[in-house]
């Protein structure tokens, strides 16, 4: 009974509204704790029933879920995650590591991919795969996207006035920072807080990211690419992007998620696949990067393919700033 008054909640949420300037649909979804099985309390019955949506969120939005013990678990570690990272900046725990893109055909260092580490003090090592979603949920993504974008042009502008030329700076930006009205604002003072040329820079963005929300997304594109740097799509053929669309992105690169590169020594259809993927690029007058590369077999196919530039252990982990400026010379 919970379950059918949920959907039929959910249905008429999903109905179309009516304003001012047009209709509007919208999405709901829902998590469902229950007296007395899994609380007492009504704040207690909130919380578990606050875990088990945003199970229901994960699952593809738009559908319900009810709480269960695993989710207490889940929740409590999330808590434990968002206090630790609320900390983790003022505390110096955060840092970054550089990995090397190199050119498909001769090696050498094209630019480098900033990317984040936690390492706490207590519990070690925290993987961003843990962090991130947290950071998102709990409203520290901006914080924390602002801190790895404004260190990375810091270093960037730190080697330069040494002398050290690493190519340009790779930055991953979150669809929470990207849809901000103030986030090309944002990027435009880093700049120039640190001096960095808008040409060092480029920012790496999902495909499901600038298909919310398209003519708002190739608004905020425009005005970066106007500023000098450089824009790519991030794990490229993962996401929904609508192929009349991409066309309409002012974009310099496409990244081909490493996805795609599995299983192409020994499957022709995976093999297929990749070579359409870097076609498609190629007749877009886009740059290609394939990441996550592992082995001598993927790079060389990439190098036959004319792939421009590939990333990933094959060739370079991530390491600190130090050790990178090593590689490019």
């Amino acid at each position: 009974e919970l379950a059918r008054q949920t959907q039929t909640l959910l249905a008429r949420l999903g109905e179309p509204y009516e304003l001012q300037h047009g209709t509007v649909m919208l999405s709901a979804s829902a998590g469902i704790s229950c007296f007395p099985e899994h609380a007492d309390h009504a704040g207690d019955l909130l919380r578990l029933a606050d875990a088990a949506m945003y199970h229901a969120k994960r699952q593809g939005r738009n559908g319900h879920v009810f709480f269960d013990r695993s989710m207490a678990q889940e929740a409590d570690e999330t808590l434990l995650v968002d206090t630790a990272l609320r900390q983790a900046i003022p505390r110096h725990e955060l840092r970054l590591l550089y990995q090397p893109v190199v050119d498909a055909n001769n090696g050498h260092l094209g630019k480098v991919e900033a990317l984040l580490r936690w390492k706490h003090p207590e519990y070690g090592a925290i993987s961003p795969a843990r962090f991130i979603p947290v950071a998102e949920e709990c409203g520290l993504i901006l914080p924390l996207g602002h801190w790895v974008l404004l260190t990375a042009c810091r270093q960037v502008k730190a080697w330069l006035d040494q002398g050290i030329d690493m190519g340009e700076m790779a930055v991953n930006i979150s669809a929470h920072q990207f849809r901000q009205p103030e986030f090309v604002q944002s990027v435009r003072g880093i700049l120039a807080e640190t001096g960095l040329p808008a040409s060092r820079l480029e920012l790496e963005i999902t495909e499901s990211t600038i298909m919310h929300g398209v003519d708002e997304a190739i608004a905020t594109m425009k005005e970066l690419r106007a500023m000098g740097l450089r824009l790519a799509i991030d794990d490229f053929g993962t996401g929904y992007s609508s192929l009349a669309y991409l066309r309409r992105f002012p974009l310099d690169r496409l990244k081909i998620d490493r996805a795609f590169l599995a299983d192409i020594e020994t499957d022709p259809d995976a093999a297929a696949l990749l070579t359409s993927i870097v076609q498609l690029g190629r007749s877009l007058g886009l740059q290609l990067v394939a990441e996550g590369v592992e082995n001598f077999a993927q790079a060389e196919f990439l190098r036959i393919l004319e792939c421009e530039r590939v990333q990933g252990f094959h060739f370079y982990q991530p390491v600190s700033a130090e050790e990178v400026v090593g590689f490019g010379c």
